[in-house]
């Protein structure tokens, strides 16, 4: 049995806001009921798409950037990801395909596993506000997919 010590995230995530310099900790959103909904069709009939926080656009500085919907085939080679905050000591952004998974959605529609991936993938800042998430980025984001007809969107937070 490996002796396993475990990131305490909730409590960093406190104390990184409180550094920063907010007057109130963070809070997590809750649901009492669960914001997804079942396919109503099967997989292999499904379009796909990713929505992600690693910047696609570093150029753009933080505080002006806003969720965007962006062509996969202008996705960038290498997401920019090092502002974000995660455990760098024992992870990493080196391999794509682990929060930007294109490839391996491109494999199951060339295998029908599912029907096709979506034209654009989407970005969502990452942000304290919790109302600029639900009232700005969500119906964005939400109206894209209807536009492009996804069925499932992978949500990749970094």
């Amino acid at each position: 049995m490996l002796d396993q010590e475990f990131v305490p995230y909730m409590e960093r995530t406190r104390l990184f806001y409180r550094a920063q310099g907010f007057d109130k900790d963070y809070v997590w959103a809750h649901f009492e009921a669960t914001p997804f909904s079942a396919l109503c069709k099967p997989l292999e009939d499904c379009v796909v798409t990713v929505v992600t926080t690693a910047v696609a656009h570093p150029e753009i500085p933080k505080p002006i950037r806003k969720a965007e919907s962006i062509p996969f085939s202008e996705s960038p080679a290498k997401f920019d990801t090092s502002e974000l905050s995660w455990d760098k000591e024992t992870t990493h952004t080196d391999d794509r395909q682990s929060y930007f998974p294109l490839e391996v959605l491109n494999k199951l529609a060339g295998d029908g596993m599912i029907k096709s991936v979506s034209k654009r993938f989407h970005f969502v800042p990452t942000q304290y506000s919790q109302k600029a998430t639900s009232i700005e980025d969500a119906p964005l984001i939400a109206t894209a997919c209807r536009e492009d007809e996804v069925d499932i969107a992978l949500l990749v937070p970094l």
